[in-house]
């Protein structure tokens, strides 16, 4: 009995240590072996970099070089790269266009030729797939559309598409110039009878572009919509906090102060969603208006499998539900607010744009609030608008994973790898703008975006292939209607207290925010 004991024990003990065994070996899979793999395929292709670093990668050497340039604001220049993408800019100059880097023991090849990015973006077949999400990003952005690939990419994409068809568009514009106009009351009221005051814009346009998104993707339910949205910007702050830490594996499962909080965010917005969603399918049972069926939410809940027949491809599941939810709060909301912060510092610097905008808002609106026809006519408004998105891309950077091993181009790019776009220096590249591509010229885009470069995929603030953002058009009108109300009531310039300082947080951003100087206009 006891030698059938000891050779059981022998058994568990050898189990245990061929476990450990396994284990080990996937780790130095993952954190050496494979590294030196890929670096070893790039640079027998002739493409090099900075040299990666155990575990971390260059991701240490990133974070200093982005504290750097934000510890101290630029000239009033266009020319952000630098600041910005400061990796990005000392790679190039030291590597050449194409090289890789390693975002913790990941690689990332830059791919900054709009062609081989034509064939990344726009390929119908799925090769390029979207990153998979750690836990931290899916925390925040949810898994929704942005997130999903192949057949649920599909789906999701087939059912939410009619909310941003452009009929569909037209029945928002009065929400979005109703919450604009009670902006403009607000900022009346503040600066009194004096008739100007400094206004802090990003903050207003934040709140302005929670409002909105709020008001028409989830109708009625607006007030419990932007509760959820205080509670992501709270989550935001905390996950940009811990992205910045060095990585330590499992450090995002210890109870830390940090991380119980986010868990607490993770359940009340989850917890929330689903009374929103749930409201919403009583509401529908009872009332079959179609009021409450036109809006995001509506058109989601209406499709919710209810009978065990029902196809798996027409329908989505409350969870499913929730995080399109997530993600539309979180890309619907910074997008937004930042191209309109970021187009009213432009107009405070460049005068005489402002005045062309206000010129043609007069000629085509009057003193009338926007509405649909009127929005179409505006294509001065429309170019400053696509040059604020050229010059200040809210999302600077976009990135695709090989599911497989690929042929891009010339190189032969293994499997597992992100290919990173660098959207903000393509918007900036002079090969394809110009000598003069860090400057403000509305007139660019006098004939349309295609026609603005040399290349017709040098303009991609919105994404491009069939992935492009399904939100684009709503984002474009919501800009136009809140702009054309602010120059029919205010002219403006940039505040001496206003520091140019461009960062990224989620979207690019101003650092210490965007200060105006209103004048109230006498009408």
């Amino acid at each position: 009995m006891a030698m059938e004991m000891g050779g059981w024990r022998g058994i568990l003990i050898w189990g245990v240590v061929l476990s450990l065994a396994h284990v080990m070996a996937k780790i130095a899979r993952a954190v050496w072996w494979r590294p030196r793999q890929h670096t070893r395929c790039f640079e027998a292709q002739g493409m090099r970099g900075p040299s990666y670093k155990l575990l971390n990668g260059n991701l240490p050497e990133m974070m200093r070089m982005m504290d750097e340039a934000k510890s101290k604001p630029m000239e009033f220049s266009h020319r952000i790269v630098p600041r910005v993408l400061p990796h990005y800019y000392t790679s190039v100059n030291k590597y050449g266009r194409f090289f890789v880097y390693w975002f913790g023991t990941k690689a990332k090849v830059n791919i900054p030729d709009v062609e081989l990015v034509k064939e990344i973006l726009s390929t119908k077949f799925g090769h390029y797939e979207k990153p998979p999400l750690n836990r931290i990003t899916r925390q925040l952005m949810g898994g929704g559309l942005g997130s999903l690939d192949g057949e649920e990419w599909a789906k999701h994409r087939r059912i939410i598409n009619p909310a941003f068809y452009i009929e569909q568009l037209k029945g928002m514009v009065p929400t979005v110039a109703a919450s604009a106009s009670d902006m403009i009351k607000r900022w009346k009221e503040r600066i009194g009878y004096d008739s100007e005051g400094e206004i802090e814009v990003s903050k207003e346009f934040r709140d302005l572009t929670a409002d909105i998104i709020s008001r028409t993707a989830f109708g009625s339910s607006y007030v419990e919509g932007k509760h959820i949205f205080d509670m992501q910007v709270e989550q935001l702050n905390l996950i940009i906090e811990s992205i910045r830490t060095v990585y330590i594996p499992g450090f995002g499962l210890l109870p830390t102060k940090k991380n119980r909080r986010l868990w607490k965010l993770g359940r009340e917005i989850n917890r929330s969603s689903k009374v929103l969603i749930e409201g919403r399918e009583r509401t529908l049972s009872m009332d079959s208006s179609e009021s409450y069926r036109n809006d995001l939410l509506g058109i989601m809940v209406a499709k919710i499998k209810k009978e065990p027949g029902s196809p798996q491809n027409a329908c989505m599941t409350v969870e499913e539900i929730i995080e399109e939810c997530k993600f539309f709060f979180f890309a619907g909301h910074e997008t937004s607010s930042a191209l309109l912060t970021r187009t009213m510092v432009l107009l405070g610097m460049h005068q005489e744009w402002q005045e062309a905008a206000r010129k043609e808002v007069v000629e085509v609106c009057g003193k009338d609030v926007p509405h649909n026809d009127t929005i179409n006519q505006l294509k001065i408004v429309t170019m400053i608008l696509n040059e604020a998105l050229r010059l200040y891309t809210p999302a600077i950077q976009s990135s695709r994973h090989t599911y497989k091993g690929m042929k891009l181009g010339d190189f032969n790019i293994p499997a597992g790898i992100e290919l990173s776009v660098p959207i903000i220096a393509i918007h900036h590249d002079p090969e394809l703008w110009g000598n003069d591509a860090d400057e403000f010229r509305p007139q660019r885009f006098a004939e349309g975006a295609a026609k603005a470069s040399k290349h017709p995929m040098a303009f991609m603030p919105f994404g491009r292939g069939p992935r492009a953002c399904v939100g684009q058009n709503f984002a474009m009108i919501e800009a136009k209607v809140v702009l054309a109300i602010i120059l029919q009531q205010f002219s403006f310039s940039v505040s001496p207290s206003y520091v140019h300082a461009p960062a990224t947080v989620a979207t690019l951003q101003p650092q210490y925010g965007a200060q105006i100087i209103v004048h109230l206009l006498q009408n």
